[in-house]
């Protein structure tokens, strides 16, 4: 149904030339930034052709670009931006920390105070410590893992995101005929060849298969990590009877269970862990809890976490000359204070009636795809059929992410490159009727391209 190869490349073309119409002053910046940054940014998750917008400004729940169009931002900084741009209890408490200092070689209340807020909310992160991002949280928590139990390897979801950390850089995005499981690809060039050897990878949502894998290299496995909903994969939640599985197994072999909630927090007051009702061994956290600066934390059973004590005359070290800076604790610290259960409950209706409004424009349109997702994260496929795992949602054509997400952005839309999607507390249900609208629209256009 969806391969006219023809008819799409003009269709796209159309589009990119409506692009730079509104665009002309993000053109002559993107030109200027290939003189001093390789490609034009310095973020790889920015780029799309034909070239990236340059953001101005941005106030609740709308960007503003450097040439004066406002969007609807349902990206909101990779989901990090919970509260929208710029809520006035976060720069209030940002403008006061940065007043008093911005850093100091020490520890500070505030950093104390966000600690206990997270352990309040999270039950199994009996203790905790702050990193400068997801990656380096995942990164600490794998290598505790590894001090804890002695073993060296662990297992990984077919296109879960972990960061860019070399061990997990593994199988996020190999296709839809990746390898045969327990191996996996590597998604960039130059991580070391040694890897192979290190990770497994496993099927999200196939608990036979998983178990199998984790029953035959149990000896040698420190840890499974998992999202409780993939995001980059496509934001798929897991089923409960996986995430139970991974639970009874792992916990059978001595092997500690990792839940990458860096997304999936904003699920519920406890993370989505609080909704799965599972207990795991480790948890790193980071986007939300920082009120828009860089953060992550890991943290998790109180016996795997002193190993980090530094009274210990084996302890492991983990030093970060900005490692719990007070600007981004103090604005961590606002952002989950505002982060109310109500709040929480009110935004992942919003998602779901998003989710159900896309759901609805496929059906009207007469285009085949999903509307996937949980709660306040929501993402499409054009695929035919339910998208439980990696593979299911790898098989919509790659045509369908550009045209969408430029269609969208020609609209006043900003969403992920994925066409993945975010709702923020700035949102109320006339902005879902907004995107709903706007992405119908999309679709309407689209349709004239595919063939019957």
């Amino acid at each position: 149904m969806h391969d006219e190869p023809s008819s799409i490349d003009t269709f796209e073309e159309r589009l990119r030339e409506r692009f730079r119409a509104r665009t002309a002053r993000s053109a002559a910046l993107y030109a200027r930034a290939l003189g001093s940054l390789p490609g034009g940014d310095t973020r790889t998750s920015t780029f799309f052709r034909p070239y990236p917008l340059f953001a101005d400004r941005a106030e609740g729940c709308r960007l503003h670009d450097v040439d004066g169009n406002v969007y609807l931002d349902l990206l909101n900084n990779f989901t990090s931006l919970i509260h929208g741009h710029g809520h006035p209890r976060i720069t209030a408490a940002i403008a006061a920390q940065a007043a008093k200092g911005t850093v100091y070689a020490a520890p500070v209340e505030v950093q104390l105070a966000l600690a206990e807020e997270i352990t309040r909310r999270v039950p199994s992160m009996q203790r905790v410590r702050f990193t400068n991002s997801g990656t380096e949280a995942v990164m600490n928590a794998l290598r505790v893992a590894r001090a804890f139990t002695g073993r060296s390897k662990f297992l990984k979801m077919e296109g879960g995101y972990h960061g860019s950390y070399d061990p997990v850089e593994i199988s996020i995005a190999p296709g839809p005929d990746g390898p045969v499981w327990p191996a996996g690809e590597p998604d960039e060039v130059g991580l070391s060849p040694a890897l192979s050897g290190e990770v497994l990878v496993a099927p999200f949502n196939d608990l036979e298969t998983t178990l199998g894998l984790i029953e035959r290299h149990h000896e040698d496995l420190a840890a499974v990590i998992v999202e409780p909903v993939m995001g980059a994969g496509g934001m798929i939640p897991a089923d409960q009877r996986f995430l139970d599985g991974l639970r009874a197994a792992t916990a059978a072999h001595r092997i500690l269970l990792i839940l990458d909630e860096i997304i999936s927090f904003r699920l519920a007051p406890g993370g989505a862990q609080q909704l799965y009702r599972v207990e795991p061994d480790l948890t790193t956290l980071g986007k939300l809890i920082g009120g828009g600066l860089p953060i992550g934390a890991f943290g998790g059973r109180a016996d795997i976490m002193e190993l980090f004590d530094p009274r210990r005359s084996d302890r492991m070290t983990h030093a970060g000359t900005f490692n719990g800076s007070p600007i981004c604790m103090a604005a961590g610290l606002a952002a989950l204070e505002l982060l109310t259960p109500a709040e929480i409950a009110r935004i992942n209706r919003l998602g779901d009636r998003l989710r159900d409004g896309f759901q609805a424009a496929f059906t009207a349109t007469g285009v085949r795809g999903r509307a996937t997702g949980q709660g306040s994260l929501v993402q499409t496929h054009l695929v035919d059929g339910e998208v439980r795992n990696y593979r299911d949602g790898a098989r919509a054509p790659a045509w369908y992410r550009r045209v969408t997400h430029l269609a969208l952005l020609t609209r006043g839309v900003f969403s992920g490159w994925r066409t993945s999607f975010n709702v923020s507390t700035a949102m109320g249900e006339a902005e879902v009727d907004e995107a709903i609208a706007a992405f119908q629209a999309v679709l309407e256009e689209l349709a004239a391209h595919l063939p019957e």
